[in-house]
């Protein structure tokens, strides 16, 4: 079965933004989808003074719609505060992407979810409220 992919999956498939980690990162945040194997791992740099993402890099195993949310959302996060950055929803990152197929909306909503703890992992780290992740099911 062949998806239909947008041009923009496509860009950020091939050419992913921000792969890698951050060594000493202010978060990390890790999502996964046992049913497909989809796994995301978000490194995040934060300027403590602004609370702006100076840096974001992400590691994700998985299929193109997977690496290509991971690849939208950390450029739609880098540069915000991390008040900002909460408010990124799924939805934001596949409209961004022109769209997902139906069957791989989840892998939005895993870059939602890994972008989430890793802010929470910052937000614990500099004595901030931890704010409750919502885990969606598929």
């Amino acid at each position: 079965m062949a998806l239909d992919y947008s041009q923009k999956v496509m860009d950020h498939f091939i050419n992913p933004r921000n792969v890698g980690e951050i060594e000493n990162a202010d978060g990390i945040g890790e999502a996964g989808n046992p049913k497909c194997g989809d796994i995301m791992k978000i490194y995040l740099k934060v300027n403590p003074e602004t609370n702006i993402i100076e840096d974001v890099k992400f590691k994700t195993f998985g299929c193109a719609s997977a690496i290509a949310s991971s690849s939208m959302a950390t450029e739609m996060i880098k540069g915000r505060t991390v008040e900002e950055a909460w408010n990124l929803t799924n939805r934001a990152v596949a409209e961004a992407l022109d769209g997902l197929p139906p069957i791989k909306m989840h892998c939005s909503v895993l870059a939602e979810e890994a972008i989430h703890e890793a802010l929470n992992d910052y937000r614990a780290k500099h004595g901030m409220d931890v704010i409750p992740v919502e885990h969606h099911e598929d």
